[in-house]
């Protein structure tokens, strides 16, 4: 069994960290907010001050944090992982879902200081974690992941190595901003039908088992007739920007126009100018139903 850092304890984070206890690990874990990591500690993890503490001796340092500001505080400073004195060859996984200029950036520190470093962001939600049936999109050298395999299987039941270091981060954000057009699309596809005096519920059923069928679009059926946008949230309408945001970056950075991806960036900017960067990213139906949303 391997000594194994873990940052970030979010609802994945803290998910994925649940599992590599589960497997026996002996698991070191930070976050910024504490009591995050009560439940963890109860199963056996230990709780660290600080990131530089977690890596200590660590054979793999893993993050799953918020956004490029999160994922640079846990790394790099006085208190950062790459401070640490972790073992030999250790490994650098970077599963947050963050820019590709920072992965790359972020490649370049964690060789210095001798780490095999990985970029692996993930599909599944939060469920999907705890479970282990998650998806990681791996970039990096195909040696390091072959030694790396036996510490991933806990987490997942699929990897997709896409290439060099960035081409996993380079998937995951054409992944996603494919899904916010997608839940944009659903938002709009719903109101129109609403104000057409349609009933919703026949209506989400018929186009989860049409030709337009996603299960994205599924899932945003399901939640935007739900209308429970404060509870129970599987992705924030914040994280939905950021990740939308990054997404057109990279596409930008190609040479894509993402008309599409520019327009659903724009709309969750509005959702989260209202003051709902925090609910559910569902909650981008009440923006069509006027001003106030509801």
């Amino acid at each position: 069994m391997a000594r194994i850092a873990f940052l970030g304890l979010g609802r994945m984070g803290a998910g994925m960290a649940g599992r590599m206890v589960a497997a026996g690990h002996e698991v070191v874990v930070y976050n910024r907010t504490a009591a995050k990591a009560d439940e963890l500690v109860a199963q056996g993890a230990v709780f660290a001050a600080t990131p530089r503490e977690a890596s200590r001796n660590a054979e793999a340092i893993f993050a799953m944090v918020a956004d490029d500001t999160a994922s640079r505080a846990a790394w790099l400073g006085a208190d950062g992982a790459l401070a640490g004195e972790y073992a030999p060859g250790a490994f650098a996984v970077e599963f947050s879902t963050i820019s590709r200029p920072w992965v790359l950036e972020l490649a370049k520190h964690a060789a210095a200081h001798g780490l095999r470093y990985l970029d692996s962001p993930v599909t599944g939600l939060p469920e999907a974690a705890a479970a282990g049936r998650l998806t990681l999109f791996v970039g990096g050298a195909a040696a390091h992941l072959d030694a790396a395999r036996p510490l991933l299987r806990p987490l997942c039941t699929d990897i997709v190595r896409f290439g060099e270091v960035g081409s996993g981060t380079s998937y995951k954000l054409i992944q996603n901003l494919l899904g916010s057009v997608q839940i944009a699309a659903t938002a709009e596809a719903l109101r129109t039908a609403e104000l057409a005096g349609l009933d919703l519920t026949v209506v989400a059923d018929t186009l989860s088992r049409g030709g337009a069928a996603s299960p994205t679009v599924i899932r945003m059926c399901a939640e935007m007739i739900g209308g429970v946008h404060d509870r129970d949230i599987a992705f924030t309408a914040a994280l939905r920007l950021k990740d939308t945001r990054i997404g057109v970056e990279l596409a930008d950075a190609v040479g894509t126009p993402a008309a599409l991806g520019h327009t659903a960036e724009r709309i969750f900017e509005r959702v989260v100018a209202a003051g709902h960067g925090d609910l559910s990213e569902a909650k981008l139906i009440d923006l069509l139903r006027g001003p106030a949303m509801g």
